[in-house]
């Protein structure tokens, strides 16, 4: 059994108009509750439900809900709606009535309610009570895909096979407490629709905006409606290593997919490469979902290749979840506060600003969780200037609190800051953690006591991989705590000394390099991160030797080149002047070569010698001239490194040896193809190169007129290379919603009760 009452009226009167829609197999439109006139929903025209039954003329639905659960419905209770349908009725807008209610139903109380309502001249009532609600809910996925907060409402085993359900747990490690006060945003059902058209979708918010929460909800209706095998991931390349081509039903989930807390460009080139893959894996019914902060998808839509996934740059498929509705933003606060831990005299103490909190332009769902918790608002004053306070510096409060936070608590919140938000648990802590919480004044019993006391509202427990381990409860308060480390630079030192290298890579500055979030590293201690990128010569997170060398390179020339300021890379060159001839070899692929990105960081800084650069710029004329890659025509930063006769020699030659050879290189690129790939994929580079060609020669009508013939041939091989089973129509689903956001019947009515 579900705990229906828990719902409140306004969701369950949602629940209601989805099994209309969904189980009986109606569209139903809804009304205003305070002017309703004895109506939650209605339609009118013929109706052929599940059964087979026809019936004509209007319908009424009448929701009646009970805050008491384990009750049965009494006649007073629907007294006044007899008389609201006897109006309806002479007025000729009720024909067959519908009456549903989350109370218990006998058939004696049926019985009387109908004659009465035929009395009055309704001709067919139909009456849904708890156990058939219930039952509904049981035995229909896809309502509870489309309503996915009745997964916290009763026993998860009971609808789920023991399979699905054994993943179900592991996914409900994310949302335990907070499943069963999920709101039904227009942000999830545009991306559950996404998801279920395209197998895809991004979703984009800034922090605590409710990503997780949505894609923790795709996932659970994936695993319940498609029996889906489904794995949170981290990177691309798991993605792909994880894919059975002989099991479509596969749901993979990757937070923070560009970056945690600052854009990670690795990540985006990874993406690019795996992308021939991901395509082939959603054509063959794999679906994913990814999450990314908004400032951090911003940062890295300059590197997605939009020949490699299309899907990224149509908004259809990309959506930012933190446009609230003003209806959603009541109900989030409805459901955290009605089933949280505050004390009911709070309930009535904050009942009257409710509303002031719901508008307000700033709220975002974590508000909803925090005022729902006595630990973030017991030094809170109830009245509209320090509730503003509250929403609109909530960066500022949560610092505060770390800061007022006892020794043992910011130790142990240092500790999972240290592991890389994944403490594992029991604590078994190294040398450098025990020094680092030691100097915090604290200790290892000291740190689990107070992870202990925290549960819950700054951490969670959670078991992932079958591993037992401390995250903090919600990626802001990892956020909050890195700013606390930035004021004090003995804690700055503590973190660097107990973080690994690959770590320390994705999260610091060496100096002041704007970017958002970073622990900027003052000069003091530019010798301790020396010391750690001087031994760095392997990562962890590859398992080969090769590519583990390979990965430790890639990501030392990334941060060498994107977050270090000019002082450090004057001494890091002192110490590895090696690192002026390593830059003089990119990849073919410049797009993703890191080589070029700190070939460009070094020439703008007046750090690379004319002779490396030579050497640098004939590697990519190389590649532009073999018709390889002409990037180099593309990229301003290259570009820059050109001098002026040098940029001219280069295009004369491009001119003269690799513009009569394009229909050459179309037919080398066309013979290349593997039937099991996406034509336009393999394609997108050779388009992309003559797309260059194009914009570099405007000036030259025959050659424009040469390529443009070229790209129109490729355009046609790729429509008669591609399976039309694969193409699909997207539709627009960032439109505005269209539920009203006036309810004059407060939602709050019942929040104290």
């Amino acid at each position: 059994m579900y705990k229906l009452n828990s719902l409140g009226w306004y969701g369950f009167q949602e629940l209601c108009n989805s099994i209309a829609r969904q189980v009986l197999g109606q569209t139903s439109m809804t009304f205003l509750d305070s002017s309703d006139g004895g109506r939650d929903g209605c339609f009118s025209g013929k109706w052929k439900n599940i059964d087979g039954q026809i019936y004509d003329g209007e319908f009424v639905i009448q929701c009646k809900f009970r805050t008491k659960g384990n009750g049965n419905l009494k006649f007073s209770d629907v007294s006044e709606e007899i008389d609201k349908a006897h109006v309806l009725a002479e007025k000729g807008l009720c024909d067959i009535y519908i009456l549903m209610t989350n109370a218990g139903v006998s058939a004696p109380i049926a019985a009387k309610i109908q004659k009465h309502l035929k009395e009055v001249g309704i001709k067919h009532v139909m009456i849904f009570g708890s156990t058939w609600i219930n039952s509904q809910i049981k035995e229909n996925s896809h309502l509870r895909r489309l309503v996915p907060r009745i997964y916290g409402l009763g026993d998860l085993s009971e609808i789920l096979d023991d399979r699905v359900y054994d993943q179900g747990k592991a996914l409900l490690e994310y949302l335990k407490d907070e499943l069963a006060k999920v709101v039904i945003t227009s942000s999830y059902k545009k991306a559950a629709d996404a998801i279920e058209e395209h197998g895809f979708v991004l979703l984009i918010g800034e922090p605590a905006a409710g990503k997780t929460t949505i894609a923790s909800l795709l996932a659970m209706g994936a695993l319940d409606q498609w029996k889906a095998n489904t794995m949170k991931l981290e990177t691309a390349e798991q993605v792909v290593k994880h894919w059975n081509p002989n099991n479509s039903a596969q749901f993979f989930w990757i937070d923070d997919a560009f970056g945690v807390t600052q854009y990670e460009s690795t990540l985006s080139n990874r993406w690019n490469q795996a992308m021939p893959k991901i395509i082939t894996m959603l054509d063959k019914g794999v679906k994913i979902v990814m999450t990314s902060r908004d400032y951090i998808y911003n940062a890295a839509k300059k590197d997605l290749k939009k020949g490699a996934f299309p899907l990224l740059h149509e908004s259809q498929v990309v959506i930012d979840v933190q446009n609230l509705t003003l209806i959603e933003k009541r109900q989030m606060l409805y459901n955290h506060i009605k089933m949280g831990k505050q004390l009911l005299s709070f309930k009535k103490d904050i009942k009257q600003y409710l509303e002031y909190i719901a508008n307000h332009q700033r709220f975002i769902p974590e508000i909803a969780r925090r005022i729902s918790d006595p630990f973030f608002t017991k030094n809170l004053n109830l009245s509209e200037f320090y509730l503003h306070n509250f929403i609109d510096k909530q960066e500022s409060f949560l610092l505060e609190l770390i800061e007022e936070l006892d020794k043992n608590s910011q130790a142990a919140l240092a500790l999972i800051y240290m592991n890389s938000e994944k403490l594992k648990s029991p604590l078994e802590i190294n040398e450098f953690e025990t020094n680092a919480i030691t100097k915090l004044g604290s200790s290892l019993s000291g740190c689990i006591n107070a992870l202990e006391a925290m549960k819950g509202n700054m951490v969670q427990h959670l078991i992932i991989d079958d591993e037992s381990i401390w995250k903090y409860k919600h990626p802001t308060v990892g956020d909050a705590f890195a700013k606390f480390i930035v004021r004090s630079p003995d804690m700055i030192e503590i973190y660097l000394h107990g973080s690994t290298t690959d770590k320390l890579l994705d999260h610091i500055t060496c100096g002041d390099v704007t970017i958002k979030n970073a622990i900027i590293v003052p000069k003091k201690l530019f010798p301790l991160i020396l010391d750690k990128l001087n031994s760095y010569k392997a990562t962890k997170k590859y398992k080969s030797e090769f590519l583990s060398e390979w990965g430790a390179k890639r990501n030392l020339f990334n941060f060498l080149a994107r977050r270090c300021s000019l002082q450090f890379l004057k001494i890091y060159i002192e110490n590895n002047p090696e690192i002026l001839e390593q830059v003089t070899e990119p990849s073919q692929f410049l797009e993703y070569s890191p080589e070029v990105a700190l070939a460009y960081t070094l020439f703008s800084n007046d750090l690379l010698p004319d002779r490396n650069r030579k050497m640098f710029i004939e590697k990519v004329s190389e590649y532009a001239l073999n018709g390889e890659n002409l990037y180099a025509l593309s990229s301003e930063n290259i570009k820059q490194m050109f001098t002026k006769n040098e940029l001219k020699e280069l295009l004369d030659k491009i001119k003269i040896n690799l513009i009569p050879k394009i229909s050459s290189l179309k037919e080398t690129w066309k013979s290349n193809f593997n039937h099991d790939d996406d034509p336009g994929y393999h394609m997108s580079s050779l388009k992309e190169n003559l797309e260059i060609i194009e914009n570099e020669f405007s000036d030259k009508p025959e050659i424009v007129f040469a390529v443009n013939l070229e790209l129109s041939e490729i355009e046609n091989w790729i429509k008669e290379n591609t399976n039309e089973d694969t193409v699909s129509q997207l539709d627009n689903l960032s439109g505005d919603s269209e539920e009203q956001d006036d309810i004059e019947r407060s939602i709050f009515e019942d929040i104290d009760e």
